[in-house]
């Protein structure tokens, strides 16, 4: 019988196919460390290794299992720079700092891929995205676009593809264009989270999973994170929970909202099926994104169904297959194997959120579903605070993101709405 997460529906074909997926205990006693992080998902395993390969005396801690938050469960997709394009960040914040925010995402980039074959964790890597428009008035910002990225940004790895290109690379004629990114691509993140964690365990690292912080206060110097079986104390702390914090901390809480983004897994489509023939990552323009790729095994993996209202789902399967058929209509009945889903975190401006919220503690989320690269590297960048560098954390600390409004009563209702009114857009 395969082991069910209590806090995302369905099981997934991550799940399926990552090979052995170790335990680790649960906290029990009371602990002193140099650091203490909430959250084993991307952004803390990844702090935990690189504190505990640079000597510090780290401990963390997961409220469930590795990987059953967004980190194990999310696209696997890479993308290019940050969530926003380039030309985007560099009208609101100038060139300097929009340049400074693409290069870190590209070192962000680089250090997924050499931290996984420096450790022996195989992710499953398979290079090329393609993003391509559902809405003919888009063309033009799209091929402006590979040509900004390449001129401004340094970045030759874009090029615009007009429909026909489009439809021989997807194997669909639903899309009008779109840009095909080489210097990008995909993997199979539930792999990247078990392998940060032993890389995190054989450093030193100490690891307890089902281990919920229940409460964290910052006084006298010290950072005292409190649990059901114990307490730990530490100089600094790094809060990584993301879409799944709850109230544990109020100002992380008001400027992260969760929502709900699910994925279903086709059975094999054979080595002769005319989808996405080159192996890319695929996303679209909406603002309700689709996100799709090949897996190793030539399945169909189709994420596209977003709820902003709370409640799991019901029939997962059926409103992807669904999604998938508008795309693909020979895929109307295709067999879904595996439909499962979980909640990205996401900021008003979808930037990242990082900020010091009491003194010592800092924490770090709303990847606004482009985390995959960005909070691996987040991790690393807090490692580095730690020992004394702040100047590269500091360019997403200094990142203006308000809160979301209504307070704790209405911000979910005015969300629902406000991002309902953007799917309903996207039809027309």
């Amino acid at each position: 019988m395969h082991y069910q997460s209590p806090i995302s529906p369905g099981y997934s074909w991550y799940e399926a196919t990552a090979g052995e997926r170790p335990e680790y205990p649960a906290l029990d006693g009371d602990m002193r460390a140099d650091v203490v992080v909430i959250g084993g998902g991307f952004t803390g395993l990844s702090a935990a290794a690189h504190l505990a390969k640079a000597g510090t005396n780290v401990a963390l801690i997961e409220a469930h299992r590795f990987g059953d938050g967004a980190s194990g469960r999310n696209g696997g997709q890479f993308g290019t720079g940050q969530r926003a394009w380039a030309e985007e960040l560099e009208g609101e914040l100038g060139f300097t700092r929009a340049k400074a925010l693409f290069d870190v995402a590209e070192e962000a980039k680089a250090h997924v891929l050499g931290f996984a074959e420096a450790n022996g964790i195989d992710i499953d890597y398979r290079p090329g995205q393609m993003s391509v428009v559902h809405r003919k008035r888009y063309l033009k910002d799209y091929q402006a676009h590979a040509d900004i990225m390449a001129e401004r940004f340094g970045y030759p790895h874009i090029s615009f593809m007009d429909a026909r290109e489009t439809a021989e690379r997807l194997g669909s004629t639903h899309y009008f264009g779109g840009v095909r990114d080489t210097g990008t691509g995909h993997i199979h993140p539930l792999k990247l989270v078990i392998g940060t964690a032993r890389v995190a365990a054989e450093a030193g690292a100490r690891l307890f999973e089902n281990t919920k912080a229940t409460g964290i206060v910052s006084q006298g110097g010290k950072v005292r994170v409190t649990t059901p079986a114990g307490t730990i104390t530490a100089d600094k702390a790094l809060i990584a929970v993301n879409a799944y914090g709850g109230d544990l901390e109020a100002e992380s809480a008001a400027h992260i909202m969760p929502i709900g983004s699910f994925i279903g897994a086709t059975v094999p489509l054979g080595s002769d099926s005319p989808v996405i023939p080159g192996g890319e990552a695929v996303d679209d323009s909406r603002f309700v994104v689709r996100y799709f790729r090949k897996s190793t095994d030539g399945r169909l993996l189709f994420g596209g169904r977003e709820i902003y209202a709370p409640g799991d789902p019901q029939d997962i399967h059926v409103h992807i297959r669904r999604q998938i058929a508008e795309i693909y209509p020979a895929l109307k009945d295709v067999e879904i194997t595996h439909a499962w889903g979980g909640y990205v975190g996401i900021t008003m401006p979808r930037k990242p959120f990082v900020r010091e919220v009491m003194p010592n503690v800092i924490s770090a989320g709303g990847y606004s579903g482009h985390g995959v690269m960005l909070s691996n590297f987040m991790g690393k960048l807090y490692a580095e605070t730690v020992a004394g560098n702040r100047d590269r954390l500091k360019l997403f600390e200094e990142l203006k993101i308000p809160a979301f409004p209504g307070g704790r009563r209405l911000r979910s209702p005015l969300l629902f709405l406000a991002l309902n009114w953007y799917a309903l857009r996207d039809r027309f």
